[in-house]
């Protein structure tokens, strides 16, 4: 679901628009290779671009209450997710890292990951993710703090303009406790610098 809804053109008028790309790169797209391209295209399109169709608050809102008093920090780590910079339309590829102290009230942690797809199948800045993913599970979980980092490789930076592989970019959004409170923020990035290792488990 878009902050801001538009029209979108028909099927047909975005394999026309990628038609004329594909000319404008200097080929022609009515050669045997080129004749599938304009619906793959936009197939990857629906793939890549998936968020906007989804509610970001909608998946958070089943919470569970039944957590005999726990209250320190849930934290889920390593979530990789595959995004598009809104500048050039290429590949952001990365990790992101959340962790809340709840209030009463936690959310299944297959929605954190899912809430991570939503924001990053959107045409995006790593910023704009960082506090989108943040303020969302904010809103809508209200726990007393949140906090996001999110490390990642931006394809813009690498396969053109200044050209320089092995480079990315780390953001963080701390919310509540973990911006409010020295000894939680310590604690969350003491976590965040611990190796994971059930991820190979």
């Amino acid at each position: 679901m878009s902050d801001h809804p538009i029209e979108k053109p028909d099927r047909a008028e975005a394999e026309a628009a990628v038609r004329t790309l594909l000319r404008w790169a200097g080929d022609d797209p009515a050669r045997e290779g080129l004749t599938g391209t304009p619906d793959r295209v936009v197939r990857a399109f629906e793939e890549w671009f998936a968020g906007y169709d989804q509610d970001p608050h909608a998946i958070l809102e089943r919470t569970f209450s039944e957590v005999e008093g726990y209250d320190e920090i849930v934290f889920l780590k390593d979530i990789r997710f595959e995004s598009h910079c809104e500048h050039h339309l290429a590949p952001i590829i990365g990790r992101a890292h959340i962790a809340y102290l709840p209030d009463r009230r936690v959310v299944g942690i297959s929605k954190l990951a899912r809430l991570v797809e939503i924001y990053a199948k959107r045409l995006t800045i790593q910023e704009k993710m960082t506090a989108q993913i943040a303020n969302t599970l904010n809103e809508v979980l209200q726990p007393r703090g949140v906090a996001v980092v999110i490390d990642a490789a931006h394809q813009c930076m690498t396969t053109r303009g200044v050209h320089k592989p092995g480079v990315s970019m780390m953001t963080s959004r701390m919310l509540g406790a973990f911006r409010d409170d020295a000894t939680t923020r310590r604690e969350f990035l003491a976590m965040l610098n611990t190796p994971n290792h059930s991820a190979n488990v």
